[in-house]
């Protein structure tokens, strides 16, 4: 919106001369006409054109040389046209193709019979002011003198074909709207021009911008080049092309490293600091929304600093333009351009190629300055400065100049046949079913603007080409464009080859085609497709991270983290795996986690199962060997009952550790745990009950004691039974409330493991039975080291000590290796202690008494026994 209020009061500004200048010319007319008295019309006759006689004449607006006189700003006086300099024969061939296209449609007498159309072509000279007061000129007429009832007349030309230029093409527009003048633009593509509020009268057979911009956009989009430069023109064309391109790049993984606008000055400084901007940037593309002439100055630059690395894209503006792509192929070639659709008409290429000076133009102050620049010959006298030149004959070939490439060629010719048409439809209207007022028909002599406005908003034809042309309700045609490549000919030349194409018709999905095949690419790839980002893909696996204070395009490669994968170039993030799912190693697929937990087949599970075994049967075999030798003294010395109790919960020790081993059950966790618990209180009570006993037995050995009526057989009975109900009822509490169950644990350090476990349940019930065994631990082991003094062959207690101490040293330790060891190591470390401290109970209090039953029997003997 601000960039479009900007060109509107810019353009205003520049063109409030010749606004003034028509107000007061169309002012003094009507008053003077209104006396009834001869008037004099205040116009002078158009400079630079070219005229022929019809009923119905058609104005053109071509800007067949590029620089304008230089203006006068002192004032003083009147001053008289210059003439233009640097004739461009691409405009000048538009002019041509519109002279082509009268004379075929007056030559057609079924299009508009007994109606023959003229023309007026004046040359804009590339500038707003220029062209505004040619299109003045057009509409207030060619004679000098008007008189009479003429003066009430409409103007001589009721519509202007043209400007080539947006901005020329906004100030016309603006200033022949207000007379309701109508305009149909060739080559005038801004988007501003679209709206119908400002511009009513205006209509265009060229794609507006927003086509083009949308169809660029796809392009980058289609060959991943998220890093470009682009180059745009100071005027309407060029800052709103822009403008519209940056909004299709917007959310598209596109990114513009610089815009650099080429000033209408042309200062070389500036276009060389431009240059080095181009050659310093790491975008290897090049996109251009700027004219033919605008390039031509940058690109001459661009020759001169021999820049052959990047891929230029070009915008229909100049792709065509035989004039650049003769710069330099080094440069230029493989350029990536849109053109606006090529057909092939009978005739104009003939026509404009072999070209001489129609007769009766030779005399054309146009046409002579057109011939004398481009062949470098002269019709008049010979200048003073300069080498001398040889006369023009008339007979110079245009073809000799460069090759035709009919796009906007095009262009004129269905504008021409747009005007045709719609006058066709206002000759064919019936009086009374006319579309105005009552039904009226329009006025056909003379043809008056705002009823030609009419019938162009509705008319619809086929061209001799056979395409349906129409105009939609901003006055635009349908929007279809030829992706062109630069391809290096034979002769050196570059050549014009169509590789794609772009039609909004055919919908989103199909409106871009293009084929990779024909492309001959530029920046010196070696034929492969040019690489123009500012980070290079991140590969599967990983995720875009941005750099700070950079564009979304500049970004570093982060590897996903564990349990996280990206299948995909250029994943901006990366997707946690499900459950029981776990990240491979390229972190490119979610694998099945594997289960972990203490077998029977890993190698440790193994070794745990046959050390528990093993002690199972040792202590069997030791029970045995009590059993067998029950009657002999030491065997009946060391309480023979307590020794077999302690021998079967020992036995219940080594077996429950099978319990910890397996895949984890709602059983098995339950059992191992209150198996363990109550086993080892079992043991524990039995030590404890022979360890006071021993004390006892030797307390009441003094005189007046009689302590052992209170440790009997029963008493012993009594107090191991109370010891091992208590841990009864906790485990009964523990499994009421909160029972051990199997759980999972995955991810994290166990990367693709899933480590099936007993969960506890209830933190307070594990901990209570851990320490009711601890209390009994520590009981058993004070009261055996105030034993560790009685006599040698009665001190079972010092065996005690030992085997307390290190039953207390293996769970003391076995705390912090339980809660720091990983995933199935937990489960080894308890069994571990279950079996380290089973083996200390069975080896420190039973070896000494096996040794002697089994290997020294002489000295199991009463008095021996009796000895100290």
């Amino acid at each position: 919106m601000y960039l479009s209020l900007y060109h509107s009061l810019y353009f205003q500004v520049m063109a409030v001369d010749a606004w003034l200048w028509i107000l007061g010319l169309l002012a003094v007319t009507v008053c003077v006409c209104s006396l009834q008295i001869p008037c004099n019309l205040q116009s002078r006759s158009v400079p630079g054109s070219l005229y022929k006689k019809g009923d119905v004449i058609i104005g053109g607006l071509f800007p067949v040389h590029f620089a304008g006189p230089e203006p006068d700003h002192a004032f003083i006086e009147r001053v008289q046209e210059g003439r233009c300099q640097s004739a461009d024969l691409r405009s000048y061939r538009w002019l041509q193709s519109m002279i082509f296209t009268v004379e075929e449609i007056n030559r057609d007498q079924s299009l508009l019979p007994n109606l023959t159309l003229g023309y007026l072509a004046a040359d804009t000279c590339l500038t707003e002011g220029s062209t505004l007061r040619a299109a003045l000129s057009l509409v207030t007429g060619m004679e000098e003198t008007v008189s009479g009832e003429q003066c009430t007349m409409a103007p001589n030309v009721p519509i202007i074909i043209g400007d080539a230029r947006s901005s020329a093409s906004i100030v016309v527009a603006d200033t022949l709207g207000v007379f309701g003048i109508p305009m149909v633009s060739y080559f005038a593509s801004c988007a501003c021009l679209s709206d119908r509020t400002r511009f009513p009268t205006f209509f265009r057979t060229v794609p507006s911008d927003a086509f083009q911009a949308k169809a660029m956009a796809r392009l980058l989009r289609l060959m991943k080049w998220s890093w470009v430069g682009v180059i745009s023109g100071d005027d309407a064309y060029g800052k709103s092309g822009v403008q519209l391109l940056l909004q299709e790049l917007k959310d598209s993984g596109v990114c513009v490293e610089y815009i650099e606008v080429i000033p209408k000055s042309f200062a070389e400084i500036r276009i060389r600091r431009i240059v080095e901007r181009i050659q310093s940037s790491s975008a290897m593309v090049v996109v251009s929304f700027a004219i033919s002439p605008d390039m031509e100055v940058l690109l001459k630059e661009v020759v001169r600093q021999n820049v052959t690395d990047r891929q230029w894209i070009a915008t229909e503006a100049w792709s065509t333009s035989s004039q650049h792509s003769a710069l330099s192929a080094n440069c230029l070639a493989g350029t990536l351009g849109f053109a606006l659709r090529r057909v092939d008409i009978q005739g104009l290429g003939f026509y404009l190629t072999q070209l001489s000076p129609d007769p009766q133009h030779l005399n054309d102050p146009l046409v002579q300055s057109v011939w004398e620049e481009l062949f470098g010959c002269r019709f008049g006298g010979e200048t003073q400065s300069g080498p001398p030149r040889p006369m023009c004959t008339g007979l110079e070939k245009v073809e000799e100049q460069g090759e035709v490439y009919s796009d906007i060629n095009y262009n004129v010719y269905k504008a021409v046949y747009a005007i045709a048409n719609a006058i066709h439809d206002m000759l064919a209207c019936q009086p009374g079913k006319g579309p105005f007022e009552n039904g009226e028909c329009p006025d056909i002599n003379p043809v008056r603007p705002k009823q030609l406005v009419h019938y162009l908003k509705t008319v619809k034809f086929t061209t001799p080409q056979g395409e349906l042309v129409y105009f939609d309700e901003n006055g635009d045609p349908s929007a279809s464009y030829d992706i062109i490549n630069w391809h290096m000919g034979a002769e050196g030349k570059v050549e014009f080859v169509q590789v794609g194409q772009f039609d909004a018709a055919r919908g989103p999905k199909q409106d871009f085609q293009m084929d990779f095949g024909k492309v001959v690419w530029g920046g010196g790839w070696n034929n492969e497709v040019p690489v123009s980002v500012c980070s290079e893909s991140c590969p599967p696996g990983s995720r875009k991270a941005v750099q700070k204070g950079k564009p979304i395009c500049c970004y570093d490669c982060i590897p996903c983290a564990k349990g996280e994968i990206s299948n995909a170039t250029d994943s901006t993030e990366c997707t946690k795996c499900p459950d029981r799912f776990w990240s491979n190693t390229d972190r490119t697929e979610c694998i099945p986690m594997s289960e972990e937990f203490l077998s029977f087949q890993d190698d440790m599970g193994i070794i745990l199962a046959a050390l528990s075994v093993a002690g199972a049967v040792l202590t069997t075999s030791v029970l045995g060997a009590f059993i067998r030798h029950r009657d002999t003294p030491l065997v009946r010395a060391n309480n023979s009952e307590l020794s077999f109790l302690l021998l079967v919960s020992l036995t219940l020790c080594f077996l429950c550790a099978l319990a910890f081993i397996g895949r984890p059950a709602p059983w098995s966790c339950m059992l191992r745990h209150t198996l363990f618990g109550i086993s080892f209180v079992v043991c524990l009570a039995c030590v404890l009950s022979k360890t006071v006993v021993v004390l006892v037995a030797f307390r009441a050995t003094l005189p007046g004691s009689n302590l052992m009526k209170y440790f009997g057989p029963l008493q012993q009975r009594a107090g191991i039974f109370f010891c091992t109900m208590v841990q009864v009822g906790i485990c009964v509490l523990w499994l009421a409330l909160a029972p051990p169950l199997p759980t999972e644990t995955a991810g994290g350090e166990l990367g693709a493991r899933v480590v099936l476990l007993c969960a506890v349940g209830s933190v307070v019930g594990f901990s209570l039975v851990l320490g009711y065994i601890g209390l009994l631990a520590s009981v058993c082991f004070l009261l055996a080291f105030f034993a560790r003094k009685l006599p040698d062959n009665f001190n079972e207690a010092k065996f005690i000590t030992f085997s307390m101490l290190i039953f207390c040293a293996v769970w003391i330790t076995f705390v912090p290796a339980y809660v720091s060891s990983p995933g199935k190591y937990t489960v080894a470390v308890e069994v571990f202690a279950i079996l380290a401290s089973s083996y200390g109970l069975l080896l420190c209090i039973f070896a000494p008494k096996c040794y002697i039953i089994l290997f020294r029997p002489e000295r199991n003997t009463k008095k021996n026994m009796m000895a100290k």
